[in-house]
């Protein structure tokens, strides 16, 4: 494969672009109308117009995107995240059309992309998972049913969705309806179905989650895991690597637990490629399988620091047949790395979308710090996309030193022009009780509560 094409905008694009130019090979971009004069146009060595601004005429719009990957010769096509990036149906049409598509067989895509036939594929493998409705169609009755089996509060989650969209909590009975309701048209509106399936709800737990890779020679190991309790409404706000909740000796055996279920979750579908095991965790160290993300996620770039290796490269390899570039022994830990989504959103106005134009820009540098970024210095910041600037990743040899250069880098962080949530994770890092690893899902809401 010499030329390949990225389905996908702003950071992350322009993250691939770079390693498949280090891999010696040509990067193909594709652009929107509002894109025109985007960072990873200009990056690549060309690209091509794919549509009108908004995303189902443009970077939804496989149509296009194939037919810019025949004009250009590109011989694969890596989706990135979001987007298309865990859509079956145009992976096999990557395929039909002689077109590698870098990540998992539609097959897996299909399969683990359907969280409550996932969830019973972790079951039958011994992974446990939160009690809930199983595989079956959930209509209200049966909803109400099983909530009334397993107790509230449930959780209602979207069967086919994924990255916390549409997600229902529901605390007693007479709230179920309006939410069933709720969940069921968010589903549809993001994913194109609204089935639904029901779990138990966890209080403040933990996030957990495993990076796993495999390679077409029946390959297939960890890469540690991440820290992903810092959210908002479901959403990843600063994600870790190493979990410190998880740092031996004193949780060696039960960090151990964990990866051995993500690599059991993930040989059960022969997985290959780049993917994440998701766990909750709850107060007394019980963990539990959540689903399966057959993409790269947002926050590899931690995974990266703490292991000195380069997963888009490594996701191109092993679609080109390669096997893995390591053994699991091969896999060693050096310190922790930390990472902020810094994003163009209004904290005053419940953190709103706030798109406008960038009039001045100073991203941080120096040693440990990395930036990911899709923008610059007068970029125009729409309303179509996700609101995603930048990631700020700081590695150090433990997490105190992670945490410090962070803050480091955070001070020295300057975008003018539009709202941004970079207070928001000073706030955080200051916190004495991220400082001191005492966090959970819940933590920014009671942060911000305070």
């Amino acid at each position: 494969m010499d030329r390949i094409l990225i389905a996908n905008r702003g950071e992350i694009a322009c993250r691939i672009i770079r390693s498949i130019q280090e891999l010696g090979k040509q990067a193909i971009a594709v652009y929107s109308e509002a894109d025109a004069e985007a960072p990873h146009r200009h990056l690549a060595n060309a690209a091509y117009p794919i549509g009108p601004a908004p995303a189902p005429q443009s970077y939804l719009n496989t149509d296009a995107i194939l037919q810019a990957a025949a004009d250009s010769g590109a011989e694969a096509i890596h989706p990135g995240y979001g987007f298309l990036a865990e859509n079956a149906a145009f992976a096999t049409r990557c395929r039909d059309a002689g077109i590698v598509f870098i990540g998992p067989s539609p097959a897996t895509m299909r399969r683990m992309g359907n969280k409550a036939a996932a969830r019973q594929l972790a079951q039958d493998v011994g992974v446990p998972v939160i009690p809930g409705s199983g595989q079956q169609p959930l209509d209200l009755e049966a909803a109400r049913k099983r909530a009334a089996e397993i107790g509230y509060p449930v959780l209602l989650k979207a069967a086919s969705g994924g990255g916390g969209i549409g997600m229902q909590a529901v605390t007693d009975p007479e709230s179920l309806e309006k939410a069933f309701s709720t969940a069921q048209n968010r589903a549809k509106s993001a994913f194109g179905r609204a089935d639904l399936y029901l779990e138990k709800y966890l209080v403040s737990p933990r996030h957990i989650e495993v990076q796993i890779l495999g390679d077409t020679h029946g390959n297939l190991l960890h890469l540690y895991e991440r820290e992903c309790s810092i959210q908002r409404r479901h959403q990843k706000v600063i994600e870790e690597a190493p979990s410190f909740h998880l740092a031996p000796p004193a949780q060696t055996a039960l960090r151990d637990r964990m990866r051995q279920a993500a690599l059991a979750v993930a040989a059960a579908v022969q997985y290959t490629n780049a993917g994440t095991v998701e766990f909750l965790l709850d107060e007394q160290d019980g963990f539990y399988f959540i689903e399966m993300n057959t993409r790269l996620q947002v926050e590899h770039t931690v995974t990266e620091m703490i292991i000195g290796a380069d997963l888009v490269a490594e996701q191109i390899r092993i679609a080109e047949g390669q096997p893995l570039s390591w053994s699991q022994d091969d896999v060693q830990l050096n310190g922790a790395a930390i990472e902020c989504r810094l994003y163009a959103e209004n904290p005053g106005k419940n953190f709103f979308p706030s798109p406008g134009r960038i009039s001045a820009l100073r991203l941080p540098s120096g040693p440990g710090i990395r930036i990911d970024s899709g923008i610059a210095d007068g970029a125009q910041i729409t309303p179509y996309y996700d609101p995603l600037l930048a990631k700020i990743i700081a590695h150090g040899s433990n997490r105190e030193a992670a945490i410090c250069r962070m803050q480091s880098a955070l001070a020295d962080t300057l975008i003018e022009g539009l709202h941004t949530n970079l207070t928001l994770h000073q706030q955080i890092l200051d916190h004495p009780q991220f400082q001191a690893g005492a966090v959970d899902t819940d933590f920014l809401m009671r942060m911000l509560n305070s």
